[in-house]
């Protein structure tokens, strides 16, 4: 057994890495947030405006907020897709070197396998804690650098 997720948050860069996402995801939920404060005002003045518009001027403003609900929807899932692909090229590095190291570990084990602790739904309830090399990679992670 291995805690990977507290071995990956140890990791030399990890802190660093997890700083620049979390400027890069703050500046993505800026723009959202700003974008999405533009339509609510462009919806809130087409709600106070339409009774006074004529049914083709309605019909077009309506169809011109579809319109912007639409590039906000998009906009908004570039940025998730952009930022997910950022957390992955800052963690990427560092997730292969834990998993090479723990796959050394298995390999001179001779273990069949190793289960990740820290994974969510992982269906174990209890173990023998002597099973648990989460302490041994980190020692080799440290001796690595």
């Amino acid at each position: 057994f291995v805690n990977a997720r507290a071995l990956l948050v140890g990791m030399p860069g990890y802190a660093q890495a997890e700083s620049t996402f979390t400027k890069e995801l703050e500046g993505g939920r800026a723009e959202i947030q700003r974008l999405q404060a533009q339509f609510d005002s462009s919806a809130a003045d087409f709600e106070q405006s339409q009774a006074m518009l004529s049914p083709s001027n309605r019909a077009a403003k309506r169809k011109e907020l579809e319109t912007k609900s639409q590039q906000l929807q998009q906009r908004n899932q570039e940025i998730q897709n952009r930022l997910g692909q950022r957390e992955r090229d800052l963690l990427l590095p560092m997730q292969e070197r834990l998993t090479s190291v723990i796959e050394g570990i298995r390999a001179e084990g001779n273990y069949a396998l190793i289960l990740d602790l820290g994974a969510q739904n992982t269906g174990i309830i209890t173990y023998d804690k002597s099973l648990d090399i989460t302490d041994r990679v980190a020692q080799r992670l440290k001796t690595a650098n």
